[in-house]
């Protein structure tokens, strides 16, 4: 039997009787404590608990952390990680083994939202959901603005007085959701899910107002980047100030750097659209007098033509009634411009008839012009003579010879063709032949 120094019996202990002493002994030495160090062998278990091993250059300290403790771990633990642990030492009987059991994981040097903020940020970057080529553009004068930010909060106050200072006649739909503390992310997903579902909607603003990075958080959660990228309706990521960064800025397809800025962003002033189609009525009176001035010239030149001689009158008709036609033409572009002034509350529709209008004036001018000119080239005589044909003149060239009975020989004829003319002479005059005998004979 075993026996102390002194000799008497010692008490025999059974291997749960020591291991539970150590275990008493070392809680009650280290009730709480913080221990430095690197994280290896780090396992998450299907159960949800976490088991990893800080170590450092001599002595290395198993690590648990049960899983209500490690599911409110804002970044990812992995192996290599230096971080900080504070919990209290405790002995797993099983195996007779001492072990940390950690209530809560800091990253070594650094926050653990700043850490948590640059892991997602490089894994939704992997994932290509910052890519540039699949942003949307946003549209040029949208109908309906979706906004999703706190009813409250001075950010909505800003945006929406922006915007009816730049363009008033715009409809304006808010869906108030939290913008931080629990919950906050969860609403702004089902905002974003809800305006992506509605086809009325043409562009939204997300976001808020300035504070810290766990003010801000709710922007930088995974599930409001995610729901970012699937809307279908070009988001504009107005969060805190300009150098405050998110994870939903990165994704949005428009960043602003304050809600003010985004309001800004969205649509143009109302006098710059009006100012624009100033221009574009313009533009469109300089090239139709433009065309107009080219079909002048050419009407101008056709009829200075000497086979034109007989058709100079019918010319002339026809140039002063393209005249007539361009004034008609300018006095409606003018009543069309001076219409649109007038209704600065439905610009977007004003400019879509305002091209359409003058679009249908030009090709119905155009068709008509194109009408005219196959009528004049068919009654041509140039169209004849580019056949072979030629034309006799007589008298110096002032009457026009019909039939071989209307000269005598001896008489000095001009012959022209449709290029050139030569000058000859009658030596006999055969009245009885015609072009079918010739014809026959050949």
């Amino acid at each position: 039997m075993a026996t102390d120094r002194s000799g008497s019996p010692a008490k025999i202990l059974t291997v749960s009787q020591a291991t539970q002493m150590v275990k008493l002994a070392l809680e009650t030495a280290f009730p709480l404590l913080w221990v430095e160090g690197e994280v290896s062998n780090f396992h998450r278990h299907q159960s949800g608990h976490v088991y990893f091993t800080l170590k450092d250059e001599r002595s290395q300290l198993r690590t648990v952390m049960f899983r209500r403790e490690a599911q409110k771990l804002s970044f990812e633990a992995k192996d290599g990680l230096k971080v900080v642990c504070r919990g209290r030492v405790g002995v797993y009987e099983l195996r007779g083994e001492y072990q940390l059991i950690a209530d809560l994981m800091e990253p070594k040097g650094k926050g653990a939202l700043q850490l948590a903020f640059e892991q997602l940020k490089e894994k939704l970057r992997a994932e290509g959901l910052f890519d540039p080529a699949r942003k949307k553009k946003l549209p040029m004068l949208p109908k309906t603005i979706g906004l999703v930010t706190s009813p409250r909060g001075a950010a909505v106050v800003d945006i929406i007085r922006t915007l009816r200072r730049r363009f008033a006649p715009l409809r304006i739909l808010l869906y108030p959701v939290k913008v931080q503390g629990e919950g906050a992310a969860a609403e702004i997903v089902e905002a974003l899910d809800h305006f992506g579902s509605r086809s009325d909607v043409d562009v939204l603003i997300v976001g808020r107002g300035g504070g810290s990075i766990e003010d801000l958080w709710a922007f930088n959660e995974e599930a409001v980047a995610r729901a970012i990228f699937r809307c279908p309706v070009p988001v504009i990521a107005a969060v805190g100030h300009e150098v405050d960064f998110t994870i939903a800025d990165f994704v949005a397809d428009v960043r602003a750097s304050t809600p003010s800025a985004a309001a800004e962003m969205v649509v143009d002033r109302e006098e710059s659209f009006r100012e624009r189609i100033d221009g574009l009525a313009g533009l469109l009176e300089r090239n139709f007098r433009l065309a107009l001035r080219d079909r002048s010239e050419q009407v101008f030149r056709l009829t200075h033509h000497r086979a034109f001689q007989g058709f100079r009158d019918m010319i002339l008709a026809l140039a002063q009634r393209v005249d007539d036609l361009e004034s008609q033409a300018l006095e409606f572009v003018r009543r069309r411009q001076r219409r649109i002034l007038e209704a600065r509350s439905r610009l977007d529709l004003a400019l879509e008839k305002a091209r359409h209008a003058a679009t249908s004036l030009l090709r119905e001018r155009r068709g008509r012009w194109e009408r005219l000119s196959v009528a004049l080239d068919a009654a041509s005589p140039l169209a004849i003579l580019k056949k072979g044909y030629a034309v006799c003149w007589k008298d110096g060239g002032r009457v026009l010879v019909r039939r071989a009975a209307d000269v005598r020989a001896g008489e000095d004829l001009a012959v022209s063709f449709f290029k050139g003319e030569i000058a000859c002479r009658v030596e006999s005059v055969d009245r009885n032949r015609t072009i079918d005998s010739r014809l026959d004979k050949e």
